[in-house]
């Protein structure tokens, strides 16, 4: 129910800011993946909200961090209370731009590699990111997926020298969104 309501926002927001096409989906897909000595962590998420507007570029997504699953239930727990403090960061939220907008085709199936650049808050903290995406248009959908590395100690999140040799420093995002047209 609060991801409906996170998406009905950005779509009521996204929607006044101009009148142009919009893409939209409800229900994207985030995970990421640590590699470490003693143990990888895997999480995924399957509520992240997305919108893009194909005549300017403009992208925004937001997901809440307590959707995200893991196979053991003490680590998402962990993950949560421990780390990322969702209760008191309760979503991760992106807003950026394609920058090559040019080289995209909505009228024409196919596969395409978008330059995306915006900024990512995470747990409370913002940072500037640059991602390739990887866009396939087939019959007036798109489908988007992007691979992107995000670095712990960017984002503020303490991780107690206990647990260090648990974590990586650096965790491996993917996020892919299936676009239909905003109705």
């Amino acid at each position: 129910m609060k991801t409906l309501l996170i998406g009905i926002l950005f779509v009521q927001a996204f929607t006044a800011a101009s009148g142009q096409t919009k893409y939209i989906d409800r229900s994207g897909k985030a995970s990421f993946f640590s590699s470490a000595p003693m143990e990888d962590i895997e999480a995924h998420n399957n509520e992240a909200v997305s919108i893009l507007d194909i005549q300017t570029g403009e992208m925004v997504a937001s997901m809440l961090m307590k959707s995200f699953n893991f196979r053991k239930a003490l680590m998402q727990e962990h993950f949560n209370e421990n780390y990322i403090e969702s209760d008191k960061f309760p979503k991760a939220t992106f807003k950026g731009k394609v920058t090559n907008l040019d080289q995209f085709d909505i009228s024409k199936n196919g596969k395409y590699e978008l330059d995306v650049t915006g900024e990512i808050n995470l747990h409370g903290v913002t940072q500037p990111v640059q991602v390739k995406a990887e866009a396939i248009v087939d019959n007036g959908g798109i489908q988007a997926t992007a691979v992107f590395p995000l670095t712990v100690k960017d984002f503020n999140i303490k991780v107690p020298r206990l647990v260090i040799n648990n974590i990586a420093e650096e965790v491996q995002v993917t996020i892919s969104f299936n676009y239909k047209p905003m109705k």
